[in-house]
């Protein structure tokens, strides 16, 4: 599950609310071992979500650095091209 949290640091343009919260929730739901809590747990998975957004907003926030920041265009292309050879070489 958490294969899906990108690093959203440093990079140009930063990192939007969708991201954010698509983070929180994959972090979310593998800290409680479901990808789609019971109804009776349903709020307070929606809150932890919502709790999680919050605070990794204000750490990217709050985060500083001298580096650049990172192209995502680039980025992404460095990943699909160790994909494609962690592919190639299975």
């Amino acid at each position: 599950m958490c294969r899906n949290i990108k690093t959203l640091h440093n990079f140009a343009p930063p990192a939007t609310d969708t991201e954010i919260r698509a983070s929180a929730l994959q972090f979310v739901r593998k800290l409680s071992g479901c990808t789609h809590p019971s109804k009776a747990n349903e709020a307070e998975f929606d809150r932890a979500v919502d709790d999680v957004t919050a605070v990794a907003r204000e750490l990217l926030a709050s985060l500083v650095t001298t580096a650049p920041p990172r192209d995502r265009a680039v980025e992404a292309a460095k990943a699909k091209e160790r994909s494609r050879q962690r592919f190639i070489g299975a």
